[in-house]
């Protein structure tokens, strides 16, 4: 009775090894050079994650130093000068024992008043404000939005070329007005959106660009070559020849990629993608968020070249996060 086991799960075994070759031969050879040729990029954006400027400035000091005489009843007993105005109690000078105790109550109030100070600091300012006085390394969401488009969406990509030419990435108001134009456009046509995926991250200002760099370089690796890219106010475009041509109308099977990558400063929750809904909800929010909490934005199509898409077998091969919606 053993043996028959264990030579039918052997038998098991191979045959999903089998399956898995085949199946990876027809990604490969199935599509032909044409398909896994057609993946030219287009990406724009721009931004830093430099630390907010203060805006604080130091109150000027009026203050003037008193007089350096004394009253005729010595050291002993006299009322001395109390910074901390708001004690309950006054601070005596240093004749006698009481003066030794108030400078050990000025010790302890200072110390608790720097201790509190750190703390507020640390934590981003009052209350958590990650934008708080006195916040070097505030908290920062690094967020990315992707959608699977249907190959009729030509329009879309058409639309993306034109702002890659004429977006101004070198500055924060240009870059709102590219975020706020490519979730517009979306937006406005559900009717192509076929797959979703919403990610996003919390972490500290000085860990962000890492995750936002890091997102980037994955979509990038993505791509046989950049046709296309408006980054940090510079342009370059480069002459490509369609690869896959198809249809004017476009195969139900054949997609277009779009991906929002953004870094804003605070905390934004987005919805796990589950239908359309959540999809326009999470590019509502992104589109929403204001000039000065953005710190980066790149947004990056695949393809790029009118005329080529993506079949079927390249999208859940390279981007299997993505759920149909």
């Amino acid at each position: 009775m053993g043996k028959p086991f264990k030579f039918q799960k052997s038998l098991k075994s191979i045959l999903k090894l089998v399956f898995v070759m085949v199946l990876g031969l027809s990604l490969i050879l199935g599509n032909g050079s044409d398909a896994w040729a057609a993946r030219s990029g287009g990406r724009m954006g721009g931004g830093s994650f430099r630390a907010p400027s203060r805006s604080y400035s130091a109150p000027s000091r009026t203050y003037s130093a008193p007089s350096s005489g004394y009253s005729r009843g010595g050291y002993g007993g006299g009322m001395g000068f109390n910074p901390f105005f708001f004690l309950p109690f006054p601070l005596f000078g240093f004749g006698g024992g009481g003066g030794l105790l108030g400078l050990l109550v000025m010790v302890a109030v200072a110390s608790f008043l720097v201790r509190t100070v750190r703390q507020v600091m640390s934590d981003g300012g009052i209350g958590g404000s990650s934008t708080s006085l006195g916040s070097t390394n505030p908290k920062v969401t690094v967020a990315k939005i992707q959608l699977g488009l249907s190959a009729q969406a030509r329009s879309l990509q058409t639309d993306l070329g034109r702002m890659a030419l004429s977006a101004d990435t070198s500055n924060t108001t240009g870059l709102i007005k590219l975020l706020q134009e490519s979730t517009l456009t979306l937006l406005r046509h559900p009717e192509f959106w076929v797959y979703g995926s919403v990610s996003h991250k919390q972490t500290r200002l000085t860990e962000a660009e890492t995750e936002f760099n890091r997102l980037v370089l994955e979509e990038r690796s993505k791509f046989v070559g950049e046709s296309l890219s408006n980054v940090q106010g510079e342009v370059q475009e480069k002459t490509t020849i369609a690869t896959a041509a198809t249809s004017p109308d476009g195969d139900p099977g054949e997609y277009i990629i779009v991906t929002l990558v953004v870094g804003t400063q605070g905390k934004v929750d987005l919805p796990t993608v589950h239908d359309t809904e959540d999809l326009q909800k999470a590019l509502g929010q992104i589109g929403a968020i204001s000039s000065d909490q953005l710190l980066a934005l790149e947004i990056l199509w695949t393809p790029q070249v009118p005329g080529e898409v993506l079949s079927a077998q390249e999208v859940m091969a390279q981007y299997p996060n993505l759920t149909l919606v």
